[in-house]
């Protein structure tokens, strides 16, 4: 039976007595120091964990963009994580400039095994937890205060004594009082002091105190509050790193992140777009980004931001929303005309690297990679919303978001230039046109392929083409037929994003493939083929594609000739 007033079962969050509270005040001037838990946190709350082959190109991927310390795994609590951490430090696959942090409950075993798996880097962290707050004290371990401080004691003596075995390591350490957020401020003070008296950091090697919100319960202001009480009351401040971790259970982390780095956190964890367990951790491509809106460099690298959104809902298998922030396909587009208008005429006056001042854009979508068109396209969502349902219901074409928003500028065109509606077969013609019919200067004659599993380059590709100056006979390989018919044609190619489907069933059945690539410095373009065979027809994709690139290449040149 439903309570009439659920409420009833609820307490307000208790506030921070904080009266000369200095962080509203305060203006964020400098990025933190950013850690992902990618590979930690968000990897534990996936349906299906990464391979360690993803995590490995996660992980490449945080290195790129300019991520310097790197959760890696929980390496105690699965033999998985332990390999792929032993890996990164056999293999020397961690660059001088990047610390690994291994994360470790608070005992013997654990503790044990964590070290012995980091051990060898030339950085390392162990972040070794305890959780404190009384519910926990309480509820799961029937413990008193002085019990639970002294497991994080033991612990940190525990590693302090582990490390030193290991001097090759130049180690550092994090201690997590867990589900801080709602653990009364006195008693997190004493058990960070404790811990933090047995490191004996110093100004010139800080021990890191990580104060997270593990559940969010309260506004962003209270989580504010307490990290400020806390940078002003530990001991040892000047030798301490203050660390958040706010989950979004609430939907409020990005807000609590930013306010407590206003009040006094040096660093900040997280994961890229928020992946993490319930409703995620914060976000620190969103982050990051915001930084850029308020005139400061996060000292990370998003300017092409499609690309890590590729790799992170690839190594995921989870999507990123269309309308996250800076990051989702729909976020530059306006589908109200007066928006449109407004944003039109903002670009019109915006001048080169001046001051950014462009109605409802918060940043450049160029700063990030994205091109203008999903912006300034002049038909409403309805219009390319009933393009693609007119496709799909009478030709079974099932377009990819971004190649609808790429099409719909040529349906737009020919509906401008006629004045009236375009039926369904017209659009199909248009697309025909577009994509299908794009067979010059390469069009597909046929192909064979071998596949060795034990091969370093597993499918070998033999590949007939017909070029406006003749047939041309290839040859390529790589790790799938994809990628070796990519080498065999020899050119620039950076495929981007890749669909497909099928169309009928039983013998008649086809199918339709669509790739998103960039050939050389060019743009972003798609291109389709359908084929009775799956692998003809990403060939065929390709090859559209291309030949889509090579044409707006060859009119871009033929303008400047002119």
């Amino acid at each position: 039976m439903m309570l009439q007033n659920p409420s009833s079962k609820y307490r307000a969050f208790p506030p921070v007595n904080l009266t000369d509270r200095q962080w509203p005040n305060r203006t964020i001037t400098h990025p933190p120091i950013w850690m992902s838990t990618d590979l930690r946190d968000g990897n534990q709350a996936l349906i299906e964990p990464m391979s360690p082959e993803k995590k490995m190109r996660f992980f490449e991927m945080l290195v790129e963009i300019g991520i310097k310390e790197i959760e890696v795994g929980f390496p105690s609590a699965s033999q998985a994580d332990f390999d792929f951490v032993r890996k990164l430090v056999e293999e020397d696959r961690i660059p001088d400039d990047v610390t690994i942090i291994v994360l470790t409950q608070s005992r013997d075993e654990l503790i044990r095994r964590t070290v012995a798996s980091a051990a060898g880097a030339r950085r390392a962290i162990v972040h070794l937890y305890n959780s404190v707050a009384p519910v926990f004290r309480r509820v799961v371990f029937g413990m008193s205060r002085e019990q639970i401080a002294e497991i994080a004691v033991t612990g940190t003596r525990l590693v302090q004594q582990l490390t030193r075995e290991h001097p090759e390591t130049d180690w550092g350490f994090e201690y997590t009082p867990e589900s801080f957020s709602t653990t009364e401020l006195d008693f997190s003070k004493h058990i960070c002091d404790a811990v933090s008296e047995i490191w004996q950091p110093s100004a010139d090697n800080k021990m890191i105190i990580n104060l997270p919100s593990t559940v969010e319960c309260s506004t962003p202001n209270v989580y504010a509050d307490q990290i400020e009480w806390m940078s002003r009351n530990l001991a040892r401040r000047d030798a301490l790193l203050i660390s958040v971790h706010p989950h979004n259970d609430r939907g409020t982390a990005v807000a609590s992140a930013e306010l407590a780095v206003m009040a006094g956190a040096d660093r900040v964890e997280g994961c890229l777009f928020g992946n993490g367990e319930r409703t995620g951790n914060v976000c620190l491509v969103t982050l990051a980004i915001n930084l850029y809106t308020q005139g400061v460099h996060p000292g990370l690298d998003f300017s092409d931001i499609d690309a890590v959104r590729q790799v992170v809902e690839e190594c995921n298998q989870l999507p990123v929303h269309p309308r996250h922030p800076y990051a989702g396909d729909l976020v530059f587009t306006a589908f109200s005309g007066s928006h449109q208008d407004a944003i039109k005429k903002g670009f019109a006056q915006q001048q080169g690297d001046a001051i950014w001042e462009v109605p409802y854009l918060p940043i450049d979508p160029a700063d990030l990679g994205r091109s203008y068109d999903a912006v300034i396209r002049v038909n409403s969502q309805s219009g390319k919303g009933g393009m693609a349902y007119l496709l799909e219901k009478e030709y079974g074409l099932c377009l990819p978001r971004r190649l609808q928003i790429e099409f719909s500028r040529a349906v737009q065109a020919v509906a401008d230039a006629s004045g009236r509606e375009i039926a369904a077969s017209e659009i199909h013609a248009i697309f025909c046109r577009e994509y299908f019919e794009q067979a010059a200067p390469y069009a597909y004659s046929g192909h064979r392929m071998v596949e060795d599993s034990s091969s370093d380059e597993p499918v070998q590709i033999d590949l007939a083409l017909r070029h406006r100056d003749g047939a041309l006979a290839l040859q390529g390989g790589g790790n799938g037929p994809i990628d070796a018919f990519v080498n065999a044609l020899g050119l620039d190619i950076r495929l981007m994003d890749y669909h497909e489907h099928s169309i009928g069933s039983g013998a008649n059945a086809r199918a339709a493939c669509y790739v998103e690539l960039r050939l050389a410095d060019g743009p972003t373009l798609f291109g389709a083929g359908i084929d009775s065979n799956i692998v003809t027809a990403s060939f065929k994709a390709v090859l559209s594609a291309v030949n889509r690139q090579l044409a707006v290449a060859e009119k871009a040149g033929a303008a400047v000739c002119a």
